[in-house]
């Protein structure tokens, strides 16, 4: 496999992959003795867009796989692009509701970034941030855990984090919120149904100082039990949602 490549396993997640980014599909193998109708409509839809297709037997897809469930079919796919600065911009611009953005400060481990973007996807957020250094990206373990959201959220990487909240702040007029389990103020006591920026922390030190001065809030999820703190996308989806109940 090419370097910037990786497989994709699965009915669904080939299907997600050749619906938002059929243009980095490079090969689909598929079950040749298998007679699926979802497999056949997959097959027939990548037949349409021009993908390349190959037919093997299950112990091959079983080697390109490895421990995922490939459902008869993997993709050999290039790696999702991380966005630019401009991508940002452009996306707010373009926008026809108030902003819903994550970002993720610090965050190294790829299957958290993976889980943070499929809950960010199933949460309706417009774009992922995240700093360009100290920060994991869009590798073959987090796209994979992603599920298929690597492909429909875009994951934006900037140069200096406190100073794209800051503009996210001052010139987009977005309302900044940080979760930090130290913060007296809860999740449910706060309005989070207008333009939204939530930030979450890396996994050990959590929130940066420079990161935690341009939030205008920071709240916490109310512990009942014995742990002092949540998984950083355990703690992502607890809050994501609670906007998109706040938003309708």
């Amino acid at each position: 496999m090419s370097k910037g490549a990786r497989y994709i396993a699965g009915i669904h997640s080939v299907r997600t992959a050749l619906k938002h980014g059929a243009d980095r599909l490079q090969s689909i193998w598929y079950d040749a003795r298998r007679n699926d109708r979802r497999l056949g409509q997959l097959l027939s839809e990548a037949r349409k867009s021009g993908v390349s297709l190959q037919a093997t037997d299950r112990s091959e897809l079983d080697r390109l796989a490895g421990s995922t469930r490939h459902q008869g079919v993997v993709a050999r796919a290039d790696m999702p692009a991380a966005l630019g600065e401009d991508a940002l911009d452009t996306l707010l611009q373009e926008l026809q509701e108030p902003a819903f953005l994550l970002v993720l400060d610090g965050v190294q481990d790829p299957h958290n970034l993976g889980a943070c973007l499929r809950t960010a996807d199933a949460a309706g957020v417009h774009a992922v941030i995240a700093p360009k250094d100290r920060a994991v990206g869009l590798t073959p373990v987090a796209c994979k855990v992603a599920s298929g959201a690597a492909e429909t959220v875009p994951f934006i990487q900037v140069t200096n984090l406190s100073r794209t909240l800051r503009q996210l702040r001052e010139a987009c007029g977005l309302w900044v919120v940080g979760m930090a389990g130290e913060a007296e103020q809860s999740l449910y006591q706060t309005d989070l149904s207008g333009g939204l920026v939530m930030v979450m922390g890396g996994e050990e030190k959590g929130m940066r100082r420079l990161v935690r001065e341009q939030c205008d809030l920071l709240l916490s999820v109310p512990m009942r039990g014995t742990v002092e703190s949540l998984n950083v996308s355990v703690a992502t989806a607890v809050g994501l949602f609670e906007a998109v109940r706040q938003r309708g």
